[in-house]
C-alpha cells in the first residue's frame, strides 16, 4: 500500500471539521504526527482552493486569525462561509475561538 503523502494526510484531517467548528495549522499537524509543521499544513490548506471537498475555510492561525483569507480570491470569502456556519468573524478573528475550536488529536483518536 502507498503512504500518503503530507497534503492528502492534512486533507483527510480537514475533511473531518465539522461545520460550526475551526481548527488551526498546529493542531492538524500535530494531529499527523508532524507537530512543527504546521506552516507545511498552511502551504497545504493554499493548495486546497481547487478541491471542493475540502473546507479550507474552517483553518485558521493558533489565535483564531483568518491568515488564509487571501487564498480565497475575494478577502471576504472565508469570512463569509465562516458566518453561514455560525461563526462570528471581527477583525479577521473568530469570536468565541475556544467554542468554536476543534481538536482534531482529541476528536480522531
Amino acid at each position: 500500500m502507498e503512504e500518503k503523502n503530507f497534503f492528502e494526510r492534512v486533507y483527510e484531517v480537514v475533511r473531518q471539521i465539522p461545520k460550526g467548528k475551526v481548527t488551526s495549522y498546529g493542531a492538524i499537524a500535530k494531529s499527523i504526527g508532524a507537530a512543527k509543521s504546521a506552516r507545511m499544513v498552511g502551504y497545504a490548506m493554499n493548495s486546497a482552493k481547487e478541491l471542493d471537498d475540502v473546507p479550507a475555510h474552517r483553518v485558521v492561525n493558533r489565535n483564531g486569525l483568518l491568515t488564509g483569507k487571501s487564498h480565497f480570491g475575494d478577502h471576504s470569502a472565508m469570512e463569509q462561509m465562516l458566518a453561514a456556519e455560525g461563526i462570528k468573524v471581527e477583525d479577521n478573528k473568530i469570536q468565541d475561538f475556544e467554542k468554536h475550536f476543534w481538536d482534531p488529536v482529541k476528536e480522531l483518536k
